[in-house]
């Protein structure tokens, strides 16, 4: 399954941990020149010593900030000369029950989780456009197929990013541009940890206690993607831990 990803240019945004920390080693066992931003420098630092990624592969980024992403972007064409693969992976969970009206978080999540990909796809978009190629994977979830009490915003989020890749997909076609939606279930990262609503974040805990998955299972979809042949548009997975019934 590494075919077509030896020496392709891959940005990835929350590259410090859980999902786009587990794609960043995939890709790079599988030859892939990478290009990782987040907002922990430090995490991100040891990640690229580990990787022999090089100093200048990694770069602070909050995607909440259009001029971060298009920094990131250009710091890829800079050190390659193009762009193959764009992961729009930063989100935010802080799940909570409308009543609570944590209102600072759902700005926060809508920032992230929606602005956040769209300032992605506004940064790497014109270079795959003069390439005539590229690949622009956005992260979704089960949450951005299924509500549950607690989840609406986030949700929302969620489903903004597949409405925002569908009509990406339909554009781009003149171009060669490929998308892909992953959108995974209960998957083993720090997601969790921004919940502050203490009675959802019990109840997310304990799903991700019993069924959790290693994040692993993302960085797989994501080398499966990009392995394609260039006629070859997987445009959606969406998978879960075999125990999760939500």
């Amino acid at each position: 399954m590494t075919e077509n990803i030896k020496d392709k240019v891959v940005v990835i945004t929350g590259a410090s941990s859980g999902l786009g920390e587990a794609a960043a080693r995939r890709l790079a066992k599988d030859g892939a020149k990478l290009v990782l931003g987040a907002r922990r420098i430090d995490r991100l630092e040891a990640l690229a010593t580990e990787l022999s990624l090089g100093d200048r592969a990694v770069l602070k980024t909050d995607v909440v900030h259009r001029e971060h992403v298009e920094q990131l972007v250009a710091r890829a064409v800079e050190m390659h000369g193009r762009v193959d693969v764009l992961i729009n992976n930063a989100g935010l969970m802080p799940q909570s029950l409308l009543e609570n009206l944590k209102v600072d978080e759902w700005d926060r999540m809508i920032d992230v989780n929606i602005k956040g990909v769209l300032y992605g796809i506004a940064a790497a978009l014109p270079h795959m456009k003069a390439q005539k190629s590229g690949h622009i994977i956005n992260v979704s979830s089960v949450a951005g197929h299924k509500v549950g009490p607690g989840g609406a915003v986030y949700s929302a989020t969620k489903h903004a990013v597949r409405a925002i890749s569908e009509g990406l997909r339909q554009e781009v076609k003149p171009y060669n541009i490929r998308t892909t939606i992953i959108s995974p279930g209960a998957v083993a990262t720090e997601l969790p940890n921004t919940i502050t609503d203490a009675e959802v974040a019990g109840r997310v805990r304990e799903l991700y206690d019993q069924v959790a998955i290693s994040p692993d299972s993302f960085a797989r979809c994501v080398a499966f993607t990009i392995s394609q042949p260039e006629d070859v548009d997987i445009n959606e997975i969406l998978y879960r831990p075999t125990a999760q019934a939500y």
